[in-house]
């Protein structure tokens, strides 16, 4: 029954990840009637062919030590606190970028976007909203998309909002997370959200500037933000997998002037 169970689970990510079996196969080195058994439950996989397909499949570390417990082995990748002693320089390291960044907003988030560190700007964006619509972290998602939270002060929420809803669907059914699927279900049923099913295909509004800002009004004065998400290329540690830096910038000179001036 396990190796059945990780055969679902290769096939599933194989397919999200657009790859036939034949393709996927020969790029591993194995025959295809291998990786059909594979899938079928019908050959258990070693724990090295396992990690050598969810290479080639790009597969977060989360996923591959579920892949290894699938099958009946221990997991290959820690997962350490944030908040712990072990990953202290880390932390400190990602806090200082942050804090550098400031007068413009940054933050760390984990894969459920729930916020894990930020700069005094980015929590100035938020002051005054309640933390039953935040959650406990902050999340990006429900205080973005949420009524009484920034969704109402978002100049441009039917563009804006389709951009999140879209990364939402996307983490929601890559990673299959109960919080993520629970999180998005929610949403669906919040004023100004379009229905549940068509956010995968969403349209990406056309729009003069090269990336798509963010227009947020802040004390009756409107900032236009552009984001940079970025990731560790080098981690071995499934929470420094899941984390990512999410930089604001100003968009333009007004908005520049602002930040610089509410610091």
């Amino acid at each position: 029954m396990r190796a059945a169970k990780v055969g679902d689970l290769i096939r599933r990510q194989r397919g999200l990840a657009r790859r036939s079996q034949l393709d996927l196969a020969y790029e591993i080195g194995i025959s295809p009637r291998h990786l059909s058994f594979v899938e079928l439950g019908k050959s258990k996989p070693s724990a090295g062919l396992l990690m050598k397909i969810a290479q080639h499949l790009d597969l977060p570390l989360r996923e591959r030590n579920d892949w290894l417990l699938a099958a009946g082995y221990a997991p290959r990748y820690p997962e350490t606190s944030l908040s712990g002693p072990e990953l202290s320089r880390i932390r400190a390291s990602v806090q200082a970028l942050l804090d550098t960044h400031d007068p413009y907003p940054g933050l760390a988030i984990d894969r459920q976007w729930n916020v894990q560190l930020s700069n005094r700007a980015a929590r100035r964006l938020v002051a005054g909203i309640p933390e039953q619509v935040r959650g406990v972290p902050t999340n990006i998602f429900r205080t973005a998309l949420h009524p009484d939270g920034l969704a109402g002060r978002t100049r441009n929420f039917p563009q804006w909002s389709a951009y999140l809803l879209r990364r939402l669907d996307r983490a929601a059914v890559r990673t299959q997370d109960p919080s993520l699927t629970e999180l998005a279900e929610e949403i669906a049923t919040w004023p100004a959200i379009p229905e549940r099913r068509t956010w995968s295909n969403l349209p990406s509004e056309k729009v003069d500037d090269p990336v798509l800002s963010w227009r947020l009004e802040l004390g009756g004065e409107e900032l236009s933000m552009f984001s940079l998400l970025s990731t560790f290329g080098t981690a071995v540690d499934v929470t420094l997998s899941d984390l990512s830096v999410e930089l604001f910038f100003p968009a333009d000179e007004q908005t520049e002037t602002i930040l610089r001036r509410r610091a």
